[in-house]
């Protein structure tokens, strides 16, 4: 036999000498399927074990003790564990886990807190301003990520709008355009007639001046040969006069002295007096006024300089009054321009920080006045929508503190209470209807200041709302 089924049949206790009948057919059983395994596959203790706790069961269901002294198998070894301890250590082990896993909900059941809670915030709708078509990228429409203040997330286009005034101030404009154009060039002619009027003007009076000046020179010298007629003349006659005493002179001859002496006074006279007129035209003429028979004070090429000036001051008014009426167009055109560009293009972009909620439109659609093109979430408006039961609405009051505890595991966030709508809906274009929240039917809004910090627009997260003295709690 081998030596580990020897060993087998000792620790059971038995002798096959000594055995009772039953005893020895079962210490035989066990050699017999020992044996083979030993003999086969060498020590095989763990079925060698197994023999013996089904040998051990079959002796301990009724068999005899052996007697003392005899080499009847010892009794087995009773375990310390008895039922009663095991049942106490059950029931110990169940209370340790009620109390280490049960603590959390009985903590969370004991404070004033919501049954639901969610992230909201209010919505803004974009109305077409305009009838058009839309003009847009598909991703712009379908995205969910925040937009940026001013953003532009389509545009409306409209190629029939009216042009009609636009068109009609462009043609005006046009108009006056070459109407000035006509006018500068007369007025340049003008401005160049009036300058070869007034060479003309002055080289006619430096003209006159040298005549004039010429004349009195002319009567200057008359008035020197009248000077002497006049002495020759008065030397004659005195000679006459004292022949005349002696009766040497003819009455007839003194009297033709006499005259020679008077038509030389005259002569003389008279050259001096032309000779102060000459003086007096030629000082007017020197102050550009000009004396004479046969004309005005002023020549014809300084009237017709007067009238061309006249001619370009009337040029100028004219010009300066089509300028105006030009700036005039130019703003009403540049108004005219900015209606047809909100009429025919409008670019529709966010007033506020936030992401599209729901889009209406889509790319190449006709949309009219007023239609609905997108609803988008005001980030700047996040607030937490709960609803509590009615024990706790009625502890509630606006302003109370809150804490609201994000389901995902996030920093809690504080709070207060800013609406108490009850079972009525909440008074606000919310994303989220409070309606949806349907366990309890008493509503509760609270403002969350730092709510989204770290997040984008996190309208939509769950989580829990507690009130009362537990909010301030980290």
């Amino acid at each position: 036999m081998p030596p580990k089924a020897l060993e087998s049949e000792k620790s059971v206790g038995f002798e096959t000498s000594d055995a009772k009948p039953d005893q020895v057919s079962v210490s035989a059983a066990v050699r017999e399927a020992v044996s083979p395994a030993a003999s086969a596959n060498g020590p095989e203790p763990q079925d060698a074990r197994a023999l013996q706790s089904r040998l051990k069961r079959y002796v301990d269901s009724g068999e005899p003790k052996p007697e003392a002294g005899s080499m009847a198998p010892q009794p087995a070894r009773r375990s310390l564990l008895t039922p009663g301890v095991r049942r106490a250590g059950k029931v110990l082990l169940g209370a340790a886990v009620v109390a280490v896993f049960g603590l959390v909900p009985l903590r969370t059941l004991l404070q004033t807190s919501s049954v639901e809670a969610v992230v909201n915030a209010r919505l803004m709708t974009l109305r077409s301003p305009i009838a058009g078509e839309v003009v847009a990228s598909t991703t712009d429409l379908a995205a969910s990520d925040a937009l940026a203040q001013g953003s532009t997330l389509l545009r409306i286009v409209n190629p029939r709008a009216d042009r009609g005034r636009l068109d009609e101030l462009e043609q005006t404009l046009g108009r006056l355009a070459s109407q000035r154009a006509t006018l500068s060039s007369k007025l340049a002619s003008a401005q160049t007639a009036e300058a070869d009027l007034d060479r003309q003007a002055e080289a006619f009076r430096l003209g006159r001046i040298e005549q004039l000046t010429a004349r009195a020179a002319e009567l200057e010298s008359q008035i020197t040969v009248a000077v002497a007629r006049r002495e020759e003349a008065a030397a004659a006659y005195a000679r006459a006069e004292t022949l005349a005493r002696t009766g040497n002179v003819t009455a007839a001859e003194f009297d033709r002295l006499s005259r020679e002496v008077t038509i030389a006074k005259g002569t003389e006279t008279s050259t001096r007096h032309r000779l102060t007129a000459a003086t007096v035209e030629l000082a007017a003429a020197r102050n550009r006024i000009f004396l004479g028979d046969s004309y005005n004070d002023r020549p014809s090429s300084v009237q017709r300089g007067d009238e061309m000036r006249q001619r370009i001051a009337d040029l100028s008014s004219e010009l300066a009054g089509l300028d105006a009426e030009t700036k005039q167009l130019e703003a009403a055109l540049a108004t005219a321009r900015a209606r047809h560009q909100a009429q025919s293009d409008v670019a529709m972009t966010l007033p506020v920080t936030g992401r599209i909620w729901e889009a209406m439109v889509s790319p190449g659609e006709q949309v009219r006045v007023g239609q609905d093109l997108a609803r988008l979430i005001d980030c700047s408006t996040a607030v937490v929508t709960a609803n509590v039961t009615e024990s706790v609405y009625n502890r509630l009051s606006v302003g109370s503190s809150a804490r609201f505890v994000p389901a995902d595991g996030g920093s809690d966030l504080q709070g207060k209470v800013v609406n108490l709508t009850g079972r009525a809906t909440a008074a606000a274009n919310l994303a989220i209807e409070p309606a949806a929240l349907s366990k309890e039917p008493y509503r509760v809004t609270v403002s969350v200041p730092d709510l989204g910090t770290g997040q984008v627009c996190a309208v939509g997260r769950t989580g829990r709302v507690v009130f009362g003295e537990q909010a301030s709690a980290p």
